[in-house]
């Protein structure tokens, strides 16, 4: 089902939320715990820094080195996504950004090592559409995404894409859906891994599909591509981001691309709804974060700095290629960031539930 359609089939109105351009006390301390033995630093000298530096402790920044935490493996669309702006945001900053892949319960290790962090501007979270999903997903999340982060401004919103083997029997995305609801039993979804964008577009296939398939959860997207490119799994949905190559080069089988419009990148590729299957349309949003103490002088230069990388020429040529676009400098912003995380929370919570997927 589309995103407005499976709103209003969980009987609660789809929110509000920006457009893109184009397109507790235990569980806190345990994040806090794990941030202390991860980065070697407390959260209580964090948030004490924070609160007393102001913009006085956020005049210098940044004076080291810069640190973005991406929650799943290299390689996969994610790193890719940061690793491109990361270069164009140090030149602006005048500071080395190190990103560090901190992979493991769908981004939510990595989100709380960033909220349990000292909130200085030197600890960056960059998540997906995941970020969004986790509090519906987990049942003791140690972090709460509105409370204990810091939006900095959006990145971009990827699009999707349904793939198989290359030697899967089905030609067409109709043929597909034809073949999934006859044979569902025998089919093999690969995701990335619980709150991954790929899990999450499954889950919105099979429900377009009337289906249920065997899903095959993988420690990140590069496992999950390189098993699907061998023939080890069937089935796969993800972002452009990570299977453009493997498309042009035909190394798997492509079915359609889950946007109103077709990619630029991928001008042979069929929308879902072209292609017969109009309920399926998502596409996978990526903002960086930062602790909710961290000084607003220090996001400001933070926000500067990504919008100033958005409108970096190689950034947007990349993305181009990869079928995806940057942010608005509008979008690229705390306020617009904050807006659409809240109203994504709101809408995925029903959603995520009637799906019955829960991790405990």
């Amino acid at each position: 089902m589309s995103l407005n359609h499976l709103a209003e089939a969980s009987g609660r109105p789809r929110p509000a939320r920006r457009s893109l351009s184009r397109y507790r006390a235990a569980s806190a301390l345990a994040a806090a715990a794990f941030a202390l033995a991860a980065c070697g630093g407390g959260t209580d000298g964090g948030t004490d820094t924070a609160a007393d530096g102001g913009e006085d402790a956020a005049a210098g920044y940044p004076e080291q080195d810069i640190t973005f935490v991406v929650p799943f493996s290299a390689g996969g669309p994610t790193d890719t996504v940061t690793r491109l702006i990361a270069e164009p945001m140090a030149a602006e900053l005048g500071a080395s950004i190190i990103v560090q892949n901190v992979e493991g319960a769908g981004g939510t290790i990595a989100a709380g090592q960033v909220a349990g962090a000292e909130a200085d501007g030197y600890t960056v979270l960059m998540h997906h559409i995941g970020m969004s999903t986790a509090p519906a997903l987990y049942a003791n999340l140690p972090y709460e995404p509105l409370e204990d982060f810091k939006p900095v401004g959006l990145v971009t919103e990827v699009p999707m894409t349904i793939i198989a083997r290359k030697d899967f029997e089905p030609e067409t995305l109709e043929e597909l859906v034809t073949y999934l609801k006859a044979n569902a039993d025998d089919v093999t979804l690969a995701n990335a891994g619980v709150g991954a964008a790929s899990q999450l577009c499954g889950l919105l296939l099979q429900e377009a599909v009337g289906v249920k398939l065997t899903e095959v959860p993988y420690k990140g997207t590069g496992p999950a591509l390189t098993d699907l490119v061998g023939g080890q799994v069937d089935l796969m949905c993800d972002q452009t981001t990570n299977t453009t190559g493997q498309i042009k080069g035909d190394e798997v089988k492509a079915y359609a691309v889950t946007t109103p419009e077709r990619v630029e990148s991928l001008p042979d590729l069929p929308t879902t709804e072209e292609a017969g299957l109009p309920e399926l349309q998502v596409g996978v949003w990526h903002g960086l974060y930062v602790p909710a103490d961290t000084p607003d002088a220090v996001v400001e230069k933070l926000t500067a700095a990504l919008q100033k990388a958005l409108e970096d020429d190689n950034v947007v040529s990349q993305l181009a290629e990869l079928g995806a676009a940057p942010s608005s400098q509008e979008d690229a912003t705390p306020e617009a960031h904050r807006e659409q995380l809240a109203s994504q929370i709101e809408l995925w919570a029903p959603i995520i539930k009637d799906a019955g997927v829960v991790v405990q």
